[in-house]
């Protein structure tokens, strides 16, 4: 109807044609509505965020890595107006195929994945090719969010308060838990009446399955048969039997990105720049302090410039690999690949020296 209406008024204004023995101007409010009609996706807060083809030589923060981590960060240092933020993505928008939960398996290996593999392993991987498992690491805005099975389920107690007595204040399952329910939306109303443990009106989605087959159902009858108990997997205890709860969103897929980016994506500080692969963290070998980074977009190299810090939020792989391409790592392995020093830092990227990253 809308489509053949917006002709009709249009004519009217040009004809001339009076609408209900009002004047010209009583068709305003009519061509206003049509308008927004039309462009609905400029307000809509689920819209996706535009990639910029350009961007600015300054910020005061650079994010490297749109996935889970860097969804929020942007988010949230985009809170202060006066805080100029930037957003690198290495990958895309996510594709109507991963908003369908049942379709995840097949985004792996896609050009949302940057496609790693294990080593040869004797113990682990025997069935694989090489013995060598994939490892699925999300390669698009949202990252990982985009390409996981959308389970909810927060780190045991015991991991956090370990962190925390390594020497981490701030770390302990106590002091993490606020901004566990700060960015969770539950709409269980069970779950949700647990004000302990879970919260609502964040931006992250929280629901249950819509649709339980009979068969999950007579599961956690029969663990209670066998005395466990029907647990809240995000409550007091994890150990018993329990409906999943997932990052789920009227039935689609809830991402990090459709969670924290999207509803923020007309904040004019908040710059987002995707397939924008950052090659190097630009150092000071005097003050070891990072002022900028450098990216391939388009196949052209650029450099941008940071006032107050640059966060790397890339992954468990690509934050130590392109901390070593940028002279931060073991100093032996370093200087065998020709990179210079900047701080020799055995740590970095212990566990994945096998491969040739450089």
């Amino acid at each position: 109807m809308a489509v053949i209406a917006l002709p009709a008024i249009l004519a009217a204004v040009k004809g001339g044609v009076g609408l209900i023995g009002a004047g010209k101007i009583a068709i305003l409010p009519f061509l206003i509505a049509a308008m927004t009609y039309f462009h609905y996706d400029q307000f809509d807060p689920e819209n996706k965020p535009v990639d910029r083809d350009e961007v600015d030589a300054w910020y005061d923060f650079v994010i490297v890595g749109g996935g889970s981590a860097g969804s929020v960060l942007a988010n949230r240092l985009s809170e202060i107006s006066s805080w100029k933020v930037l957003l690198l993505e290495a990958g895309g928008q996510e594709t109507e195929i991963s908003d369908v939960p049942i379709l995840s398996l097949y985004l792996h290996k896609s050009k949302l994945d940057w496609g790693y593999k294990t080593e040869p392993s004797d113990s682990a991987c025997q069935a694989m090719v090489e013995k060598r498992c994939s490892w699925t690491r999300g390669k698009v805005l949202g990252g990982s969010s985009v390409l996981n099975t959308m389970l909810y389920i927060r780190g045991n107690r015991r991991d956090f308060d370990r962190w925390a007595a390594y020497g981490n204040p701030g770390w302990s399952y106590q002091d993490v838990l606020p901004y566990f329910k700060k960015s969770e939306d539950q709409r269980n109303p069970y779950l949700a009446k647990d004000k302990r443990y879970h919260a609502t009106g964040g931006y992250q989605t929280i629901q249950d399955a819509p649709y339980n087959t009979p068969l999950g159902i007579a599961f956690l009858e029969a663990g209670a048969e066998m005395g466990y108990d029907i647990r809240d997997v995000n409550g007091d205890k994890q150990t018993g039997f329990a409906l999943w709860q997932y990052t789920m969103r009227r039935g689609a897929r809830c991402s990090a990105a459709k969670a924290f980016l999207r509803p923020i994506r007309l904040r004019k500080n908040l710059h987002i720049s995707m397939y924008s692969h950052v090659t190097k963290i630009l150092i000071d070998p005097a003050t070891r302090r990072a002022y900028g980074v450098e990216f391939l977009k388009n196949g052209i190299k650029r450099r941008v410039l940071v006032r107050k810090e640059v966060i790397l939020s890339a992954g468990a792989i690509n934050s130590p690999h392109l901390l070593m391409l940028s002279g931060v790592g073991p100093a032996n392995h370093l200087k065998e690949k020709g990179v210079p020093v900047i701080h020799d830092s055995p740590g970095v990227g212990k566990f994945v020296l096998e491969k040739d990253w450089t």
